[in-house]
């Protein structure tokens, strides 16, 4: 898989296809992507290479636990996402991916807090919080 951010400034490439895939509708990815879920991919760290520069934020996600988002420092379009530095995997934005099909979402995780407007009808399963 291959993609990158809006400005082409920062651009990927993946060594395999993704471990899990999916929707998150937690609060924080509604406010990072400003819709109702992001669409995410997890990957070891070990499988994505990466050009360009990114800048990182930090905080402390709905789990508790430290969560990064790393975005574009031209063009702020975030691109990978991971817990805390030792987290060995890495998630990508499906949005960002040069052909978009190439995205397959497995399910719905943190559906507790899901708006009501953002139900797509794909059977996926659904966990109200994630394990």
């Amino acid at each position: 898989m291959k993609g990158g951010c809006l400005c082409g400034a920062v651009r990927y490439t993946t060594k395999s296809e993704p471990r899990f895939s999916g929707f998150c509708h937690c609060r924080d990815c509604q406010r990072a992507t400003g819709t109702g879920h992001c669409c995410y991919m997890i990957f070891d760290r070990s499988e994505v290479a990466y050009t360009g520069k990114i800048r990182a934020y930090s905080m402390i996600g709905g789990s508790g636990e430290e969560t990064i988002r790393y975005f574009c420092e031209t063009c702020g379009s975030q691109i990978f996402g991971s817990g805390p530095d030792s987290d060995p995997r890495w998630s990508i934005y499906a949005g960002t991916l040069d052909d978009p099909s190439e995205f397959a979402p497995q399910n719905r995780v943190n559906t507790y807090v899901r708006p009501w407007w953002d139900h797509a009808p794909l059977d996926i399963p659904e966990f109200e919080k994630m394990s």
